[in-house]
């Protein structure tokens, strides 16, 4: 099939770094070449990207999604694009949500405009979204079939980005595949998210927030699981087709933190509750029978050991860690705040 060149978009982020230095690490694949573009906001770190830095099929493009002739220019000479770029913390699109439709509508469209202009049918193009989509279910799980009811304006302009991308599958005939993955663990991950504030927080010596009664349900997944669930999509998946990625791990919020105080050596007495978000999902659950039928996806790692790994490297590696909480003006000393920014994906 020969070499395949790949613009991932996002890729300086926790989950698109993940996948570039999978592509690119010790075993990896010997007939790709991978272009990250990232605008490198908060939420983009070119530290994650330093182990593989100096492979010679990597390159690396700061820029926006949303420019037109930066991401012309860049899809002309790529014939697949993995997109993971996309503003994805809940509270913040609370907040202001006029980023989140500009970044993740709208530089979903520019992606795709591009794509068919160059390359029609002739392109693969991943598109990376989260169950949050879906809304929430309170028994069973949602399939790739079932309406989309975003309760915040984060899920609700990833809902938009995947119905526009599924548009140009119909419309222009994009080679567009889409995965709906529920909430990731791992190295890496930005301080914001719960499992990682969770932890740097009680390192510090401070206390953890947990939103309302803390029975809030989320399936986990380890990063690793994702990015092999993604390898599989972009290299077997079918074109015009919707894929859920679950870790089949189910807990509610409160486990997580009883699970991270044990992790961590400290005690229930660390836990302060806050005020529920508002919107607030109740229960997230994906049905992955689809992925596991037509691609022989099934997750791997397991959580308890995987949480023990993702509390080993954020102890190891306070000097990546540290500097981001300070960006986000929170003293890592400090008692915690009355309205905490927990959200749960990347």
């Amino acid at each position: 099939m020969g070499e395949r060149r790949i613009l991932v978009t996002g890729g300086a982020g926790f989950i698109g770094s993940h996948y570039v230095r999978t592509l690119l690490g010790p075993g990896s694949l010997t007939d790709v070449r991978v272009t990250v573009l990232d605008k490198l906001t908060y939420a983009g770190n070119l530290t994650n990207l330093t182990p593989v830095s100096r492979h010679p099929a990597f390159r690396f493009v700061r820029g926006d999604i949303c420019d037109g002739p930066l991401v012309n220019a860049l899809v002309a000479t790529h014939d697949q694009i993995v997109h993971f770029a996309a503003e994805s913390d809940v509270d913040r699109s609370i907040a202001d949500g006029g980023s989140f439709i500009r970044t993740n509508v709208l530089g979903t469209y520019t992606l795709l405009e591009a794509v068919a202009r160059h390359h029609g049918d002739g392109a693969t193009f991943v598109h990376v979204s989260t169950d949050e989509v879906y809304g929430s279910v309170e028994q069973g799980s949602w399939t790739e079939t079932e309406p989309l009811k975003p309760s915040s304006p984060y899920s609700a302009a990833k809902a938009s980005s995947d119905l526009v991308a599924l548009a140009y599958h119909h419309t222009h005939g994009v080679d567009v595949r889409v995965t709906r993955c529920s909430n990731n663990y791992g190295p890496y991950q930005h301080p914001e998210k719960l499992i990682p504030r969770f932890i740097t927080n009680l390192l510090d010596g401070a206390d953890v927030p947990l939103y309302g009664d803390g029975l809030h349900v989320r399936d986990w997944l380890h990063v690793d699981d994702h990015v092999r669930a993604l390898e599989l999509v972009r290299t077997k998946g079918q074109a015009g087709q919707i894929y859920n990625v679950g870790g089949g791990v189910e807990l509610t919020n409160l486990s997580v933190a009883d699970r991270l105080l044990r992790a961590c050596g400290a005690d229930a007495g660390r836990v302060t509750r806050v005020g529920d978000r508002r919107g607030h999902d109740r229960r997230y659950s994906v049905d992955c029978s689809k992925i596991s039928r037509e691609l022989g996806y099934a997750p791997e790692r397991d959580f308890e050991s995987g949480l023990d790994e993702t509390v080993l490297w954020y102890r190891a590696n306070r000097r990546w860690w540290s500097p981001l909480k300070r960006q986000l003006g929170r003293p890592p000393l400090s008692r915690v705040e009355s309205e905490a920014r927990a959200s749960t994906h990347e």
